[in-house]
């Protein structure tokens, strides 16, 4: 390693990258009632953890110019080439398994 580059360790099994202009432009859209943003629900589901101590590191990014209509820009790190686009009231279920994502936590 560069002595000016440090790593960390993290237990991130995967990280997703959320579009933050995509969420706000929702204003929730997930979750039983509809009121939860993606980023909340998905932070909620894996359980207490923040950080690097989390199971998914679940970030929110600037645009990736992909501007759905009703739906959230997403991105994995596990897949690099691939947008993914998130449509408002999709069930959480649903979302985990369209993205690959690992089975919910029993903490959350």
């Amino acid at each position: 390693m560069s002595a000016g580059v440090k790593a960390h360790r993290s237990k991130w099994r995967e990280s997703v990258l959320v579009c933050r202009k995509c969420s706000k432009k929702l204003r929730g859209g997930f979750g039983r009632k509809g009121k939860r943003t993606l980023p909340g629900m998905l932070k909620e589901v894996y359980g207490d953890a923040k950080g690097r101590r989390a199971e998914i590191g679940i970030v929110e990014v600037p645009c990736f110019k992909l501007c759905p209509k009703r739906a959230v820009s997403v991105a994995l790190g596990s897949k690099p080439g691939v947008l993914f686009e998130v449509r408002e009231g999709t069930a959480v279920e649903d979302i985990l398994e369209a993205l690959d994502l690992p089975a919910i936590s029993s903490g959350g």
